[in-house]
C-alpha cells in the first residue's frame, strides 16, 4: 500500500513504482465508502481481446448460455 497526498492544486501524484506497474491513465470510481483507480490500457482494445484469449465459445454460445442463465434465474 502506498501513500499519496493532493496538491493545493487537487493534483494527485501516484508513486512510480505504481506508475511503472499500471501506467499513467486511470478512470476514478466512486464507491459508497471511498474511490478505486482503475487502470486504462494503452489499447484498450487489444487488452480487452487478450483479456478474453482463452474463451474457446463464439459469442452466438456465450449470449445462448447467458439467455438461459437469466430465464433460469428468473423462473422461467
Amino acid at each position: 500500500m502506498s501513500d499519496a497526498t493532493l496538491d493545493d492544486r487537487g493534483r494527485l501524484a501516484l508513486p512510480e513504482e505504481i506508475r511503472e506497474r499500471y501506467g499513467d491513465h486511470y478512470y476514478i470510481v466512486e464507491l459508497h465508502d471511498g474511490i478505486k483507480l482503475l487502470p486504462v490500457a494503452e489499447d484498450p482494445l487489444g487488452a480487452l481481446g487478450d483479456e478474453f484469449e482463452d474463451v474457446e465459445r463464439t459469442t452466438e454460445e456465450l449470449r445462448k448460455e447467458a439467455r438461459e442463465a437469466a430465464l433460469d434465474e428468473a423462473g422461467r
